[in-house]
């Protein structure tokens, strides 16, 4: 383990608009204390409005970002989010495979805020194949988590289902969030192998500032596994991270506007 706690190596696209992927990630690993490096698989030109473009990273580029972090400063957790095609997704299976007794931290996305399809149709059975059995959490929403299980879900005894029958595919643990519910609590289960599910509850809060939750959520749980909390603490510090940075948002753009990210840090700034 590194001197310096918590080394996460972030592999996902980039947002422009500073909220979600690459940017979102990385403010999250600092304000909780850790060190951030980055694998970018793809830029976007997006906003609080939508995604107007992406321009995919060539696989072999990606994996030599891997590669150079990995030869020299090293990691103490991965967490990948955007893996927009099958080719990228078997790139990055690859570059994790030797490093496989280092926590990992996958964020299965498959669309942006706004709707916009973030992973190709095809590349599904590759996700579920070759990179969901490398995963020590998976951490979908209701929509990703319908597509991984193949079931829809309606109801909290739903969610249970769906997230074990996405753990039977190969992950040590699920993390499915209920965000996407219509209850005015919103209910979020950790599976684990051979452990009750955890239910996490928090109250709604209605605004339009909560572009890149599952994003942050996930860098956040990164961060706590890279510290070496043990994943149930890691998950309940990062959910209490992402209601804070909700309430505390900037209310940015005209949109679905980014979290308060920084709220962590503002003794710092007078504020």
């Amino acid at each position: 383990m590194s001197s310096v706690p918590g080394r996460v190596l972030i592999i996902a696209g980039s947002d422009s608009g500073g909220g979600a992927g690459i940017q979102g990630d990385s403010k999250t690993v600092t304000c909780l204390g850790g060190y951030a490096t980055n694998a970018i698989t793809a830029l976007t030109a997006q906003n609080t409005l939508g995604v107007q473009g992406i321009y995919p990273i060539p696989p072999a580029f990606i994996a030599q970002q891997i590669d150079s972090i990995m030869s020299d400063i090293g990691a103490d957790s991965f967490k990948s989010g955007m893996l927009h095609s099958e080719e990228v997704i078997e790139t990055v299976a690859l570059s994790l495979k030797p490093h496989r007794k280092i926590p990992y931290v996958l964020d299965p996305v498959m669309f942006a805020k706004g709707g916009a399809a973030l992973l190709e149709p095809h590349a599904l059975s590759a996700l579920k194949a070759k990179l969901i059995p490398l995963a020590t959490l998976v951490t979908p929403n209701i929509p990703e988590a319908e597509y991984l299980a193949g079931m829809k879900i309606h109801t909290l005894d739903d969610m249970i289902a769906a997230a074990r029958r996405i753990m039977a595919l190969g992950c040590r643990a699920v993390l499915l969030k209920g965000g996407h519910l219509e209850d005015e609590t919103v209910s979020d289960f950790l599976l684990e192998q051979n452990h009750e599910p955890l239910r996490l509850v928090s109250q709604r809060i209605h605004t339009a500032h909560t572009h890149g939750t599952g994003c942050t959520l996930a860098s956040a749980i990164a961060t706590g596994l890279a510290q070496g909390m043990p994943l149930v603490a890691a998950v309940k510090r990062a959910h209490t991270y992402v209601q804070q940075a909700i309430l505390n948002a900037p209310k940015l753009g005209a949109g679905h506007g980014p979290l308060g990210h920084g709220f962590t840090v503002r003794k710092f700034s007078g504020n």
